[in-house]
């Protein structure tokens, strides 16, 4: 099976590698040899630490994809749109394979991709777009196909993971940790997509589709980052027996009006105990709940050019098998279209913390706004004041109830001068 690899970054040389080191194991488990004719990437004479000189090299990479000597296209270009996209397309309307790592694509275009190959009957995989190594997409679309998914749910991007439990490890607060990351190579240089959740969200679009039959919808996500979490959170969420994680959470529900999908991605409190309350650095972890298979994790490494390699050869391995099926388990024609939940009535236990002044009075009014709002307080922690010139950190934790109670109690608080910065509100992730 001839393929051709489009980017020549990390994951690119990792495969190339890949294939090369267990060409062997890799052609008896296919029952033919795969084999590298041609590559594309913005910068030919560059060092990658390969010898790409048996390759065709082409500077287009749509006309890389339209190679007469070409079976499968290896997209690892990345970016939602541009080269990327016209590469994928191009592969797919010739009829030709096409194994991607490219999230931001599949969230945003991966139904018109999989309607083309339908229409071309070419095969399209992207298991390493989601959990790197991980089998995650080939254990929701063929080891749980026989279940009704209630759930699914995990740690999605390593950056967060990894600035969460160091934070968490060493006390230190989030930019000090974010910095170290960059500098050992966990975060990027621009982290944006990933602290404030995008990456995740990418990811856990591509699950939910794949989960509950139902067609990608990236913009009904709902995302929230990591940056406002302090190290005086941690802390606080150690003292109660929880980590906090940036979680990904997706399930459908009945309403009266029909079915709701509901997908956010939120940093959570995580019980000690819960599985994904030992996952820490840059691992990711998905947990897939069945009702017959109950309750399933997928745990390990999210990212870097091994295990996203090793995820693009496994893919190569299957089609060059002829193991193909619908990319998202089911036709295009058949996934369902089912409307953004509403979250309000969703119930829940949270963690709240507000940055106020020290002075008199200011308790009494975050409670009355809790009671009015009809939030039941189940603790409420003070701490001293700071050293940032009298503000003072005030954390509850609620009893379960309503989240619109919640969102109600402090829209009460909203303009008061009693506060020096918007609260913080944390769900706590049930077991």
């Amino acid at each position: 099976m001839r393929i051709a690899i489009a980017g020549l970054g990390t994951v690119g040389v990792g495969v190339i590698r890949l294939l090369a080191t267990n060409a062997g194991i890799i052609a008896a488990r296919a029952g033919r040899r795969i084999e590298v004719v041609a590559v594309s990437a913005r910068d030919r004479g560059k060092d990658r630490g390969v010898d790409i000189a048996p390759f065709a090299w082409e500077d287009d990479m749509t006309a890389l994809a339209r190679r007469d000597d070409v079976d499968v296209v290896v997209e690892l270009v990345g970016g939602s749109d541009g080269p990327a996209l016209a590469c994928s397309r191009a592969a797919l309307a010739a009829g030709k394979g096409l194994v991607t790592a490219n999230k931001a694509m599949i969230a945003h275009h991966g139904l018109e991709l999989a309607g083309l190959a339908e229409a071309s009957n070419a095969p399209l995989k992207f298991e390493a777009a989601v959990a790197g190594g991980i089998p995650v997409i080939k254990g929701l679309r063929e080891g749980t196909s026989a279940n009704a998914l209630t759930k699914v749910y995990g740690i999605l991007n390593g950056t967060c993971n990894y600035i969460l439990s160091t934070m968490e490890r060493t006390g230190a607060d989030f930019a000090a940790v974010l910095a170290e990351a960059q500098a050992r190579g966990f975060a990027e240089a621009d982290p944006a997509f990933d602290i404030e959740g995008v990456d995740a969200a990418h990811k856990l679009a591509i699950l939910a589709a794949i989960g509950f039959g139902t067609r990608v919808d990236f913009a009904g996500v709902r995302i929230a980052g990591i940056t406002r979490v302090r190290a005086a959170d941690i802390a606080q969420a150690d003292a109660l027996g929880f980590v906090i994680r940036l979680v990904g959470e997706a399930d459908v529900e009945e309403t009266p009006q029909g079915a709701r999908l509901l997908q956010r991605v939120r940093p959570c409190l995580v019980a000690r105990g819960h599985p994904l309350s030992a996952v820490d650095g840059p691992t990711n972890a998905v947990v897939a709940e069945g009702n017959f298979s109950g309750r399933l994790l997928f745990q390990g490494a999210g990212a870097g050019d091994g295990p996203t390699a090793s995820a693009v050869a496994a893919d190569l391995i299957d089609i060059a098998r002829d193991e193909v099926g619908a990319p998202f388990s089911i036709p295009v024609a058949n996934l369902a279209a089912i409307p953004p939940a509403e979250p309000g009535e969703r119930t829940e236990r949270s963690y709240i913390r507000f940055m106020v002044k020290d002075r008199p009075g200011v308790l009494a009014e975050i409670t009355a706004a809790m009671r009015d709002g009809g939030v039941s307080i189940e603790s409420l922690i003070q701490q001293g004041r700071s050293a940032e010139g009298g503000e003072v950190m005030v954390a509850m934790v609620t009893h379960e109830g309503p989240e619109a109670n919640v969102a109600r109690a402090l829209a009460l608080l909203e303009g008061s001068d009693s506060l020096a910065g918007d609260p913080l509100v944390l769900p706590i992730l049930p077991l």
